[in-house]
């Protein structure tokens, strides 16, 4: 993204805060059961939260006719910004399903290798690129006002982004993601697990693409405006959802 590592710290926030809130209606969406300072002796202070992601209606037919009319995912998330975890995902008749993602922010344009210094990314795995920009999301995402190739920052001056923008912008900074993902149920193994790559994928894409095409609305924002913000859509979006967790 056309961002440094430092300014993205409060985009990052302000971006799922407003992304969970418009995707929940209706009973679906993501629900907030926690919020809070965590300490870990590695990776130092940081922010625990967990989510409980209702998603029956946005299965394939095929999911669909193999789980409860009512299903949502626990998803636990440990952010020690510039480094995050997201997994732990639970679901009690999923229980050898799986989610495992770790995240690296850097000023940089995607050249960086072997980022998370792993041997978990020695063996079986795909490299993906993604580009903001000119990469294609589902259809039903798409909002011209979102698209990085026409949008303008008034604020930032930055924007729109041209072909070739990752090797001549100023600033540009580079997530970096490390995705494991297991369904270890025979017969329907590869076919879920290819699907959920290609949903995390989407989701990606479309929320980087918001967090640059929101930038003027983030952008003046402080560490403690933005927790604000935060705990202000996390009641807003709960609420939608009938639920009385705070």
């Amino acid at each position: 993204m056309p961002l440094t590592t430092e300014e993205y710290r409060v985009g990052q926030l302000y971006t799922i805060s407003k992304h969970s809130h418009q995707e929940s209606e209706k009973g679906e969406g993501v629900e907030v059961v926690k919020n809070e300072p965590h300490e870990d002796p590695i990776h130092g202070p940081g922010q625990f939260t967990e989510k409980r992601v209702h998603l029956s209606s946005k299965l394939p037919s095929w999911a669909r006719a193999v789980t409860p009319r009512i299903f949502y995912i626990t998803e636990k998330a440990w952010n020690y910004y510039p480094y995050t975890i997201t997994g732990e995902p639970w679901c009690s008749f999923l229980p050898k399903f799986s989610i495992y993602i770790e995240t690296k922010y850097e000023d940089n344009c995607g050249d960086s290798e072997n980022i998370f210094c792993s041997d978990k990314i020695l063996g079986d795995h795909e490299v993906s690129f993604l580009d903001i920009a000119f990469d294609e999301i589902p259809e039903r995402y798409y909002r011209s006002l979102e698209d990085p190739r026409f949008f303008s920052s008034a604020k930032t001056g930055r924007g729109p982004l041209r072909e070739g923008w990752r090797q001549h912008t100023k600033p540009i900074m580079c997530s970096y993601k490390l995705v494991s993902v297991k369904f270890e149920v025979w017969g329907l193994q590869t076919r879920v697990e290819q699907f959920v790559h290609k949903v995390i994928r989407d989701i990606l894409l479309i929320g980087h693409r918001q967090a640059f095409a929101w930038v003027d609305e983030w952008c003046d924002m402080s560490l403690e405006e933005v927790r604000a913000f935060e705990t202000q859509m996390q009641v807003a979006t709960n609420q939608k959802l009938g639920s009385q967790h705070p």
